[in-house]
């Protein structure tokens, strides 16, 4: 069973059609136990990261999530969800976070538009499955204020420029996250998620 969490995130149907696009079966849901008796586990999110955990508290879905990621089991974070992986996040002042990934959410450097919206390379720092046919520098598509910092630069898969070092895709175990947006990057933001969904089911 696939699961996207359903806590009202902004860019969660177009994550649904992507999803359902490439043929796989997906439920949307806010179940706690759906989300633990899934298969694979998509959270979505557009905003404030403190707005997605009082979300997320909301419909008892903070432990088992974290319980799901604990367990090793295939995790899609997708921008906002990525961010509220961290300890915490510093937009809108200091919330807590799921702390599944050591580090805080930090504002992008002044000197840039922000926010960070567009088109932009990311530089694969490892090979993985993920990037099963998608070329090094691939521009995907972002919209963020914010980035996170992990301690564990060991994490970081792949890199994006805007006056810093961006993390924008972090990989550990079977957990995946995006700082970009799959759905909104063409054909190669399909294959990414093709890549993903064909890599935890093992095809």
């Amino acid at each position: 069973m696939l699961v996207i969490i359903d806590y009202g995130a902004g860019n969660l149907r177009s994550v649904y059609k992507a999803v359902s696009k490439l043929g796989y079966e997906v439920k949307l849901s806010t179940s706690p136990d759906e989300v633990l008796a899934a298969d694979t586990v998509i959270l979505p999110g557009v905003g404030a990261g403190g707005d997605t955990m009082a979300a997320l508290k909301k419909l008892g879905l903070v432990s088992p999530i974290k319980q799901y990621v604990a367990e090793d089991r295939p995790f899609l974070g997708i921008c906002i969800g990525m961010q509220v992986l961290f300890t915490g996040t510093e937009e809108g002042g200091w919330h807590e976070c799921l702390d599944i990934i050591a580090g805080r959410v930090i504002k992008l450097p002044e000197g840039q538009k922000i926010p960070h919206m567009g088109w932009n390379q990311v530089k694969q720092k490892v090979q993985h499955p993920v990037f099963k046919g998608i070329p090094d520098n691939t521009n995907f598509y972002f919209v963020h204020s914010y980035y996170g910092n992990p301690e564990d630069k060991a994490v970081v898969a792949g890199e994006t420029e805007y006056g810093a070092v961006i993390p924008g895709l972090i990989i550990k175990g079977n957990l995946v996250a995006t700082q970009f947006h799959p759905e909104k990057s063409g054909e190669l933001g399909l294959k990414f998620y093709d890549n993903f969904l064909r890599l935890v089911a093992g095809r």
